[in-house]
């Protein structure tokens, strides 16, 4: 109910008089009245003395720090507030830090200069049997501590068993390389086989390497 009272007293003016914005406000005169007399909390004394400072880090920050990092800023000034307040502070005045998007590994280059070759699976039948096609592909797998891994696989497409995968800290073309050989020394192969990959820099040098040998990509 307080709320309303900065309300009351921002529309008195001569020509209306309180009495009447109370009665169609549904506020109780009296307790307007004394709302106006009332002094500032000591609470509401600190908030006053903290929203500009809160301000001015919240600027100069260019909006970047939310409630923690501001409360730190003020505890290192010598005004200790809790993360709480200044969150609470912080929506009264309508200011929302900018969340930052977290960071996600492209496992997917398609800008190189390695060439493409051409997608057969366009005109080619479903595969009736095993080792007729072969994709691959890579993802990442996140650590603790903001890091990653990168994780390479193989799948043979009639079958959907995995038949090869390398794990490896850095996405280069040895990672799925090693997939590559591994499948191809533990299968029993004939011509014909498919190997599909999406158009990133690492597999298609793994797809230069196999056009060398019986395998169509």
């Amino acid at each position: 109910m307080t709320d309303i009272y900065p309300a009351v007293e921002a529309i008195t003016d001569p020509t209306t008089p309180v009495a009447r914005i109370c009665e169609v406000l549904t506020v109780s005169r009296s307790a307007f009245y004394a709302w106006q007399r009332a002094e500032p909390t000591i609470h509401e004394q600190h908030d006053e003395e903290l929203l500009p400072l809160i301000r001015i880090i919240f600027r100069k920050h260019k909006r970047r720090y939310g409630a923690r990092r501001i409360a730190d800023e003020l505890r290192d000034t010598g005004r200790v507030c809790s993360v709480r307040r200044v969150r609470k502070l912080l929506k009264t005045q309508g200011l929302k830090a900018i969340q930052p998007k977290s960071f996600q590994p492209k496992t997917t280059d398609s800008k190189h200069r390695l060439g493409y070759s051409p997608n057969l699976l366009l005109d080619a039948a479903q595969p009736d049997g095993v080792n007729q096609l072969w994709v691959g592909d890579i993802t990442y797998i996140r650590l603790r501590g903001g890091t990653f891994c990168y994780l390479a696989v193989l799948m043979d497409r009639f079958s959907r068993r995995i038949i090869g995968s390398n794990l490896g800290t850095d996405m280069t073309e040895s990672l799925v390389l090693k997939v590559l050989r591994r499948a191809i020394r533990e299968r029993d192969l004939t011509d014909g086989l498919i190997h599909h990959s999406d158009r990133g820099g690492e597999r298609s040098i793994a797809t230069f390497c196999v056009e060398r040998t019986f395998i169509k990509v």
